[in-house]
């Protein structure tokens, strides 16, 4: 590659028109892909423009899962599938919110910055905006200290909201900083299917087009999300009523896994639209992109499966666990199965429940190949997180706790190996008689956003030889990510190791635990960061590699 393949920094920003969920996030990880295929070097933003400084504090059941950054930034999920797409590193500065603008601005005023003048959105607001992109597209986000060739920008929500309208406006005003032939406009619309006959109606796009060239952006490329593939009359009137050219209306339709899309896209020539629209060379061979193919082929052609039960409290929103689930798929690829997702609300594991549901949910754990107990707050459903952390200590069923499933794990052994009656943590009842769990001294009890211990910390191995330490390669130490309030009751340890259920991996101190694994025990691991933040495709996180390797009967 090219010292410098494009000569000054190229932009793709990528907007969405009709409603919302469409895939923007997906659309524009896999333009980066391509990008990255081309050879050139790849970050992105995220524009959420959300009032909330982060999200932080926003309800799972809202707003999805919180994705954790290297540097403790919690962020919107998109910033997850940037990651694990283009395997970079960001940070909470590559997610841009109204709140965090609004404050910057405030701050200058309050300094007196701006010299006496009246502060107002245009241009104070939209001048920190393209300030703040043009910085952090800069930033190196590849592990190497070389600046990006290009960024890609997704604006959140859709075309016409109120709250969008600032960013609206400084993007069409940044086409004009960054120079011509450095700014690439994608919009990501809806193309609905309608009547008996199925037919594509294109006066959603339409409009949201009208809306958008009526703002200051024009589209140079139009991808339009329906069920099936657009037909030729459907793309001849967008592009006749959109002013774009008929090849530069591409069509995406549902593909087999997510992996897919980014080689539908190259399909339809989006790498070739989009370096001519920037003024960069695209090589005949794209080697990344044949690597890349190979996997997403992969994931259709496995067969056999692995079962593994996840058991949490927000499982009717597969959005909150994202993470989790892209981790687990990164391993069922490596170990070449079919992976299979029993979704369990652990309200209906609760030993007191006598209901049809309970009997269900308890089937479905026995059936598991393995179990897996993700992060979480609150105490809703915790009785039925530990009984199944109990059947998988029991039973020897493969088991993985991520932190507040290491809390958990911890919780039930005391009650049930050291006869510790009422273990519980601080969270779910500050009047236990024992306290498994327990709040940090060092966090705010007054302050929600931005106070728990987050963001990448080293964790030593303490022991020479573990499976977790093996399935890590045998490194001294672990880099990841954590987010958490609470952590394993340092008085307690010494009681519990010396009972089999051994914490192989603590903090720099030496006693706040972080990594668990018992013994004699096929697997039944816990760790209190978050490895599923750091796993790639082609690059499992260990953590869950081994739940399903030990699934599988592999070794480990």
């Amino acid at each position: 590659m090219a010292s410098d393949p494009v000569g000054c920094m190229k932009y793709v920003v990528v907007t969405g028109g009709v409603l919302s969920g469409l895939g923007k996030g997906v659309t524009a990880s896999s333009i980066g892909v391509l990008l990255k295929s081309a050879g050139l070097r790849v970050t992105s933003i995220k524009i959420d423009p959300y009032l909330n400084s982060d999200a932080g504090t926003m309800s799972p059941f809202e707003h999805g899962e919180v994705f954790v950054l290297d540097d403790g930034g919690e962020v919107d999920l998109d910033l997850g599938n940037y990651e694990r797409f283009l395997d970079v590193a960001l940070t909470r500065d590559n997610n841009i919110t109204t709140g965090k603008v609004y404050a910057k601005v405030i701050e200058k005023e309050r300094k007196g910055d701006y010299l006496g003048k009246t502060v107002q959105v245009v241009p104070h607001i939209t001048n920190e905006i393209q300030d703040w992109i043009e910085a952090v597209a800069h930033v190196p986000a590849d592990g190497t200290p070389n600046t990006p060739d290009a960024c890609v920008i997704e604006l959140g929500g859709t075309v016409g909201d109120i709250e969008s309208a600032p960013f609206i406006e400084a993007l069409r005003q940044f086409q004009f900083r960054a120079g011509k032939g450095n700014v690439c406009f994608v919009h990501v619309s809806l193309v609905p299917v309608m009547g008996p006959v199925g037919e594509q109606k294109t006066k959603p796009t339409q409009h949201t087009v009208k809306e958008l060239r009526g703002l200051g952006i024009i589209p140079d490329i139009l991808v339009c999300r329906s069920e099936n593939p657009l037909d030729s009359e459907t793309k001849s009137k967008l592009a006749a009523f959109c002013h774009v050219g008929e090849d530069a209306v591409v069509s995406a339709h549902d593909v087999s896994n997510l992996y897919q899309i980014p080689i539908s896209l190259h399909n339809q020539s989006v790498l070739g639209m989009v370096s001519d629209n920037l003024g960069f060379s695209v090589p005949e061979s794209l080697p990344l992109l044949d690597e890349w193919k190979v996997m997403a082929d992969k994931f259709d052609m496995l067969e056999d499966e692995v079962r593994i039960a996840m058991v949490g409290k927000y499982t009717g929103l597969s959005d909150s666990y994202l993470s989790v689930i892209k981790a687990l798929q990164h391993s069922a690829l490596a170990v070449n199965r079919k992976l299979v997702i029993d979704w369990i609300e652990s309200t209906n594991l609760d030993p007191i429940e006598k209901t049809q549901e309970h009997d269900d949910a308890w089937a479905t754990l026995k059936s598991a190949d393995g179990i897996l107990v993700p992060g979480g707050f609150g105490n809703r459903g915790v009785e039925g997180k530990i009984a199944a952390a109990n059947y998988a200590r029991v039973n020897n069923v493969p088991y993985l706790g991520v932190c507040l499933g290491l809390q958990i794990a911890t919780i039930e052994f005391c009650r049930n190996v050291l006869g510790l009656e009422g273990a519980n943590s601080a969270e779910f009842d500050e009047s236990s008689p024992v306290h498994a769990v327990v709040f940090m001294p060092e966090i705010s009890k007054t302050h929600m956003g931005g106070t728990m211990r987050l963001g990448t910390k080293p964790t030593p191995f303490l022991v020479d030889d573990c499976k977790v330490r093996r399935l890590y390669g045998g490194t001294s130490h672990v880099d990841e990510r954590h987010r958490h309030r609470y952590e394993v009751n340092p008085d307690l340890i010494e009681r519990i190791e010396s009972a089999g259920m051994v914490y192989v991996g603590k903090d720099e101190t030496g006693k706040r635990c972080e990594i668990m694994e018992l013994e004699g025990h096929p697997y039944y691991v816990g760790t209190q960061y978050h490895p599923e933040f750091k796993s790639r495709p082609g690059k499992p996180s260990p953590p869950f590699l081994g739940l399903l390797k030990a699934s599988c009967g592999q070794e480990i």
